[in-house]
C-alpha cells in the first residue's frame, strides 16, 4: 500500500531563511516608516506650536503698543461717569435746597439737629393711639429710607466715615424709636381693653392694617379656658395658647412689620468708579465683573480702624468700621467697604433688640456659623418680621356711680413669661404655643422658606424652638409650633435665583432699553431709560407679580431695593461666589429683534487682557483657544469693538452720561457678566 501525496509539503532551510529575511525587511522597513511619520508629525507639531507662539507674540506686541491709545480713549468713556456723578451731586444739593424752601415741619434726616430734634418731640409725647403711631411710623419710615438712600447713592470719596456713623446711627435710633412707640400704643390700648371686647367670647380682638404694619392684639378679658385658640380675620393670622396662659390675665400681640428693622444692616457696597473731581486729573478704573475668583479677596494696605463709642439714653452703641479699599488702576479690582453695623440698644418686648452695628472683618476669615444658626451671606429674611409677643393685661377700668376707675401703674408695657422663669422649673416640659401667619401678598416665596426666630442675646437668627412647620403656599400661609413667644421671620435661599438662565440688554429706542434676566423660577424685565429704571414685569408659572411694584419709573438704587423686599434677589453680594457657579457670554444687540443661537459669543477677561474664545456655550470642555481673527485688547469694550457694528459702537458714543450710569448701577447689581 502507497503512502497519501496530499499531506503539506515540509520548506527546506534555505527556503524558511529567505522567508525570515523578507519578514525582517517588512518590519524594517514599517519601523523606518513609523520613525519618519513620527518625526513629520512631531515637525507638524512645532511647527504649528511655533506659529500659534508667534502669532500670540505678535498679538501681545501689538497690544502692548495700542495700550496707551485704548487707556486714553477709555479715560474719554469714562467721563460719562464723571458728568453723572456731578448731575446727581447737583439734583441732591436741589433736592435739599427744594426740602428747605417747603418749610413744612418734616426733618432733613441728613442734619444731626434736625433729626434729634424730630426725635426728641415725638418722645416727648405719651398716650399715643396706635392709629397715629403708624402714621406717625410711615413718615419714621420714610426718613430711614432718605438715609439708606443717601449710603448708597453717595460717591464714595465724598462720605467721610464720621458721616456714614452719623448717618447708621440716626438709622438705629429712628428704629428703636418707632418700636418703643408701638409699645407705648400697645400699653395705651390694653389699658381700655374692655372697650373692645368681642362680642361673642367677650375678648378682647383688635386688628389693625396699613401699607407697612399689620398690627393684631387679642385681649383674655374672660380666662375662658374654651377661647385658648385665636384667629385674627381680618389679618389671617392666629394662635393656639396652653390651658395655662388661656386662663390667666394676658394679652397676645402679633405685630407684623412688613420690613425688617431686627437683622444686622447690609454693608454699604463700594463697587462704584472711584472718581476725583472733574477739573483734577482723574485716576480711574472701569470694574468688569467677569471673574470671581478667591484671589480678589486679597487686599493689598494698610487697615484703617474708626471705633465710636456714644451714650444716649442710658445706653452705650459701638461703632466700628474697617477700610481696606485697594486702589489699582489697569487691574480688575472690587471696591468695596465693609460696614456691617452692630448697636445695643434698650431692652423691648420679647428682649428684640434693633438691628446690631456688626464689626467689619477679613473677607479672607471664615466666619464661624453655630448649629441652628441663619447664614445670612447663603440666606435672607423675606416677608418682614411678626413680633408675637405675650403681654401682661393691666387692670381694667371700672365703673361706679357713674365714675371711671381705673388704677394707674406706672410701669410699662410688661411681658408674660411663658414658659415660667423659674430654677425648680428649669427642666420642666411645657406645651407649646401654636401660631399661624399669613404671608404677604406683595411678597415672592419662590419655595417653602425656613423659619427662624430672633435670639437677641446672640444677635442672630435661628431655627431651633420652632416645629411641626406645615406649608399652605397657595393659601400664602403658614403654621408651626413654639417653644415660647419669639420674634420671626422667613428665611429664604438667596440664590435660588442665581445662576441666571440668561440676560440680554435690548434697545427700545434713544437712551432707552429692556434688561430682561431669566432665572430658573421667573422672568424679570426691567425698563432703562434716561437715569431712570422700572420694572415691567415679573412672570412666574406664566403669570405675572408683584403688580405693586410694576410701571413706575424710580431709581436703580430704590429698584433694587423694593425687589429684595419683595423676594426676587437678582443682586449677588460679595459672599455669593461661594454659592454659585458662574459662565460668561456677550453678544451685540442692536436692533430689537431677538439674536440668534449662532451669534452669541464667549469672551475672557483676567483683569489684564480681553479676549474672545473659539469654544461655544454648548462646548463639552472649557478651553481658552482663540477665535479666528481675534485679537488682544486691554479692557472688554475695545475686544468688542473688533466684532461691534459701526451702527453699535456710534450708539454707544451718543448715549447720554446718566443713562450709561443708569446701565451701569444695575449690571453692577445682577453681575449679569459673572452669575449667568
Amino acid at each position: 500500500m502507497s503512502g497519501g501525496s496530499g499531506g503539506k509539503k515540509k520548506l527546506s532551510k534555505a527556503e524558511r531563511l529567505r522567508l525570515q529575511k523578507e519578514e525582517e525587511d517588512r518590519r524594517l522597513i514599517e519601523e523606518e516608516e513609523a520613525r519618519l511619520r513620527a518625526e513629520q508629525e512631531e515637525a507638524e507639531r512645532l511647527e504649528k506650536e511655533r506659529i500659534v507662539r508667534e502669532e500670540r507674540e505678535r498679538l501681545e506686541a501689538k497690544d502692548q503698543e495700542r495700550r496707551g491709545t485704548e487707556l486714553a480713549e477709555l479715560h474719554s468713556l469714562e467721563e460719562n461717569f464723571l458728568w453723572a456723578r456731578q448731575w446727581k451731586a447737583d439734583y441732591r444739593a436741589h433736592a435739599k435746597w427744594e426740602h428747605y424752601m417747603q418749610c413744612d415741619g418734616s426733618p432733613d434726616p441728613a442734619v444731626p439737629q434736625e433729626i434729634n430734634t424730630f426725635m426728641s418731640l415725638w418722645q416727648e409725647n405719651k398716650n399715643e393711639d396706635i392709629e397715629f403711631v403708624i402714621k406717625k411710623g410711615n413718615q419714621v419710615l420714610n426718613l430711614i429710607e432718605k438715609l439708606n438712600f443717601l449710603l448708597l447713592d453717595t460717591p464714595p470719596n465724598e462720605l467721610m466715615e464720621e458721616v456714614i456713623v452719623q448717618y447708621q446711627e440716626s438709622i438705629l435710633e429712628l428704629q428703636s424709636l418707632l418700636h418703643q412707640k408701638y409699645n407705648e400704643a400697645t400699653e395705651h390700648l390694653l389699658k381700655k381693653a374692655s372697650t373692645f371686647a368681642d362680642s361673642d367670647s367677650g375678648n378682647m380682638d383688635v386688628v389693625i392694617k396699613d401699607k407697612n404694619i399689620t398690627f393684631c392684639i387679642w385681649g383674655n378679658l374672660k380666662k375662658n379656658a374654651r377661647f385658648k385658640n385665636h384667629m385674627f380675620c381680618d389679618a389671617e393670622n392666629g394662635f393656639d395658647l396652653p390651658k395655662t396662659v388661656a386662663t390667666s390675665d394676658v394679652a397676645v400681640r402679633i405685630l407684623h412689620t412688613h420690613y425688617d428693622h431686627i437683622s444686622p444692616l447690609q454693608r454699604i457696597p463700594k463697587q462704584h468708579l472711584k472718581m476725583q473731581a472733574l477739573e483734577s486729573k482723574p485716576e480711574l478704573t472701569v470694574l468688569y465683573d467677569m471673574k470671581e475668583e478667591k484671589e480678589e479677596e486679597q487686599k493689598s494696605g494698610e487697615d484703617s480702624d474708626l471705633v465710636i463709642e456714644k451714650e444716649s439714653d442710658g445706653r452705650k452703641s459701638t461703632i466700628s468700621f474697617k477700610d481696606s479699599t485697594k486702589v489699582d488702576p489697569g487691574e480688575n479690582e472690587k471696591l468695596e467697604e465693609e460696614s456691617d453695623k452692630k448697636s445695643e440698644n434698650v431692652s423691648t418686648i420679647s428682649g428684640v433688640q434693633v438691628a446690631p452695628l456688626q464689626v467689619a472683618t477679613d473677607e479672607k476669615e471664615e466666619e464661624i456659623i453655630g448649629e441652628n444658626v441663619v447664614d445670612l451671606h447663603q440666606f435672607t429674611p423675606v416677608g418682614g418680621v411678626y413680633f408675637i409677643d405675650a403681654l401682661k393685661l393691666p387692670l381694667q377700668a371700672k365703673q361706679i356711680r357713674g365714675w371711671t376707675m381705673v388704677e394707674l401703674l406706672d410701669v410699662g408695657l410688661e411681658t408674660y413669661p411663658y414658659p415660667p422663669e423659674s430654677e425648680e422649673t428649669e427642666d420642666a416640659i411645657y406645651p407649646h404655643i401654636g401660631v399661624t401667619l399669613k404671608l404677604l401678598d406683595s411678597v415672592i416665596f419662590f419655595e417653602e422658606p425656613m423659619v427662624a426666630r430672633w435670639d437677641s442675646a446672640g444677635k442672630q437668627w435661628r431655627t431651633d424652638g420652632i416645629s411641626d412647620i406645615k406649608y399652605k403656599m397657595k393659601e400664602k400661609q403658614i403654621s408651626f409650633e413654639m417653644d415660647a413667644f419669639y420674634t420671626i421671620t422667613l428665611i429664604q435661599d438667596a440664590h435660588l435665583n442665581m445662576p441666571y438662565q440668561s440676560w440680554e440688554l435690548r434697545p427700545n429706542g434713544t437712551d432707552e432699553l429692556l434688561f430682561t434676566i431669566v432665572t430658573a423660577f421667573a422672568e424679570v424685565q426691567m425698563q432703562i431709560k434716561d437715569n431712570q429704571c422700572m420694572l415691567s414685569s415679573v412672570i412666574m408659572d406664566g403669570s405675572e407679580q408683584l403688580s405693586h411694584l410694576t410701571g413706575k419709573w424710580t431709581s436703580p438704587i430704590d429698584l433694587t431695593v423694593a425687589l429684595k423686599k419683595a423676594g426676587v434677589n437678582i443682586f449677588p453680594s460679595d459672599y455669593s461666589y461661594k454659592y454659585v457657579c458662574v459662565n460668561k457670554k456677550v453678544s451685540e444687540h442692536l436692533k430689537t429683534d431677538a439674536i440668534k443661537d449662532e451669534d452669541w459669543s464667549l469672551y475672557m477677561f483676567n483683569g489684564q487682557r480681553a479676549q474672545r474664545l473659539k469654544i461655544s456655550e454648548t462646548s463639552e470642555a472649557f478651553s481658552e483657544d482663540l477665535a479666528e481673527n481675534t485679537e488682544f485688547h486691554s479692557t472688554l469694550y475695545h475686544l468688542l469693538k473688533d466684532f461691534a457694528s459701526e451702527g453699535a459702537i456710534e450708539k454707544v458714543k451718543k448715549a447720554s452720561c446718566l443713562f450709561i450710569d443708569a446701565i451701569y448701577q444695575l449690571l453692577i447689581a445682577t453681575r449679569v457678566l459673572t452669575y449667568s
